[in-house]
């Protein structure tokens, strides 16, 4: 390849300190940014832990619910690929405050879906809403960060994506069910935090001036074929296909196997599954802290078999939901925290910082389209012709496959190179 990740480093700093100004800003923004991005998390997973009433009511299968998965996935990279570019040329809030206000209306509109085909098309343009979201509040994020910073605030904004969506969301959902009519008020409830955030955005976060987006409106945008000119891109893209599979077929799988398999009741399955969203909230955050101490390449690979064995356990051994929770808990820790490392430092520090935002939207649009949209339909064909166990063990398998393909990264983590 004509650039590697270990000789070219994004000088993401200088520009952050024209952007930002001050530390209260940087706060502000990455809580704001947080908040929106866990948002983003309940509503795309709230589906999940509904699922036994939604697959009863509107009569759906597997497949259906493999689908529905897919639906947003796909959008979602599509989305992330054209806006992380687009950003780079109109700016943050351009996106980012429609995207919030679009994804809370849509997850209310989910609410009022009569069949398969209604329930459809709400995720699919919900997936454009969160995809345009995702890689701008990255790009917002580290235009608020210094250098020293930009890991840690990267994982916090992706780590409230779990905390969000597959810790507490297990929980919120399966316990407002039982208190509301019906799963349809449950949508309805939590598309109203959304509109209050957008307002909140609206007020505090700014479009900064730097070099990187100056370059952009005066036209000197990246060519998205010229990322592929770093290796570290060509092998981010395979490996967050397999990082992203483990999060998302698991997280629509992992429901309906343990209520119909484990037979565990939905309550307890959805304190059980919170254990998959608390195990990737911390692993977004620890094992980016892990990275920059010995590198992000060990890190990524550790990740990958250490998942890969949490997983087995889950399905050849594990029985009491007590274990269960564990294993959720170390595999999603794992998968979220190489997902968090590919999409974010291992994408960005590996290109010039004005091709940044591109190579993570890139790469996480990628990563979506495949990990987000394909796999779970996949996933939903393997269930219904083997059965759920047999879904999970090709997740299993792939994630081997993860580390494999890591063994191609070049170390892009700033301590390990400077120590090189």
């Amino acid at each position: 390849m004509a650039h590697s990740g270990a000789t070219t480093m994004p000088s993401i700093s200088a520009a952050s300190a024209t952007t930002t100004g001050n530390f209260s800003y940087e706060l502000r923004a990455v809580g704001l940014l947080a908040a929106g991005f866990g948002l983003v998390g309940l509503d795309r997973w709230l589906i999940m832990p509904l699922a036994p009433q939604i697959m009863h009511d509107l009569r759906l299968d597997y497949q259906d619910l493999g689908n529905l998965g897919a639906a947003i996935g796909l959008s979602w990279g599509v989305f992330a690929i054209i806006m992380g570019r687009l950003s780079d040329r109109v700016g943050r809030r351009k996106i980012i405050i429609p995207a919030v206000i679009a994804f809370s209306l849509l997850s209310g509109v989910s609410g009022l879906a009569t069949g398969f085909a209604g329930l459809f098309i709400a995720r699919l343009l919900m997936g454009v809403a969160e995809g345009a979201y995702c890689p701008t509040s990255y790009a917002a994020a580290l235009d608020a960060s210094p250098a020293s910073r930009r890991g840690i605030n990267l994982g916090i904004i992706q780590g409230a994506f779990a905390l969000g969506g597959l810790a507490l969301g297990p929980i919120i959902a399966t316990q407002l069910a039982a208190i509301l009519p019906s799963w349809r008020d449950v949508f309805m409830l939590v598309s109203i935090p959304g509109l209050i955030l957008a307002f909140m955005l609206w007020r505090a976060l700014r479009d900064p001036v730097n070099p990187g987006l100056a370059a952009h409106h005066e036209g000197a945008s990246p060519n998205w074929l010229a990322l592929f000119a770093y290796r570290n891109i060509c092998v981010a893209i395979p490996a967050i296909f397999c990082s992203m599979s483990g999060i998302f077929v698991l997280g629509v799988m992992a429901p309906v196997y343990l209520t119909d398999v484990v037979k565990l009741d939905s309550v307890t399955m959805g304190f059980v599954m919170s254990g998959f969203g608390l195990g990737g909230f911390l692993g977004q955050i620890l094992l980016g802290i892990l990275s920059d101490r010995i590198g992000r390449k060990p890190s990524l690979f550790i990740a990958f078999i250490v998942g890969a064995a949490a997983l087995a356990a889950l399905v050849l051994w594990v029985q009491a939901p007590s274990a269960i929770f564990a294993a959720l808990f170390m595999a999603a820790f794992c998968c979220c925290g190489a997902n968090a490392l590919l999409a974010g430092p291992i994408s960005g520090e590996c290109v010039p910082s004005t091709m940044a935002s591109s190579a993570m939207g890139l790469v996480i649009g990628l990563g979506e389209i495949f990990g987000g949209g394909v796999a779970p339909s996949i996933g939903g064909a393997i269930a219904m012709a083997g059965g759920l166990k047999l879904t999970l063990l090709t997740v299993d398998v792939v994630l081997v496959a993860g580390a494999a393909v890591t063994l191609f990264l070049r170390e892009t983590a700033p301590r390990i190179v400077a120590r090189r």
